[in-house]
C-alpha cells in the first residue's frame, strides 16, 4: 500500500443473487488487500425501475457475517439489513485511530 498508516474501508451490498460463500470470499479478498473496515447492508430496490431484489438476507446472517468480518481482522464491521456505507462513520474511524 502506498500509504499503510491510512485506514481504509469498503462496502457491500446484499439481495442480488450472492451466496454466502460468495460473500465470504469477498470479504477475504478485501482483508488480502488490507482493507480496514467494511460495512455490510441490505439492497433495496430504489424505484420500479431498477433491478428488484433478488433475497432478503436475515438478522442471524447479518451476524454471521459480522462474526466472519471479525474473525477475518477487519477493525470495524458493521453488517446488517440497514446498514449503508456512511453507517456509524465517526465510530469506524475512531476505532482505526482517526481522528474526526
Amino acid at each position: 500500500a502506498q500509504h499503510p498508516s491510512i485506514a481504509t474501508k469498503s462496502g457491500i451490498m446484499l439481495g442480488l443473487g450472492e451466496t454466502m460463500e460468495q460473500v465470504h470470499a469477498t470479504l477475504r479478498d478485501l482483508r488480502a488487500h488490507d482493507v480496514d473496515m467494511i460495512t455490510i447492508g441490505q439492497y433495496l430496490q430504489p424505484t420500479p425501475h431498477h433491478h428488484p431484489v433478488m433475497r432478503y438476507w436475515t438478522p442471524e446472517e447479518y451476524q454471521a457475517l459480522e462474526d466472519y468480518g471479525n474473525a477475518l481482522g477487519f477493525s470495524h464491521v458493521a453488517s446488517g439489513p440497514m446498514v449503508r456505507s456512511s453507517y456509524h462513520a465517526d465510530r469506524q474511524a475512531a476505532g482505526a485511530g482517526v481522528a474526526a
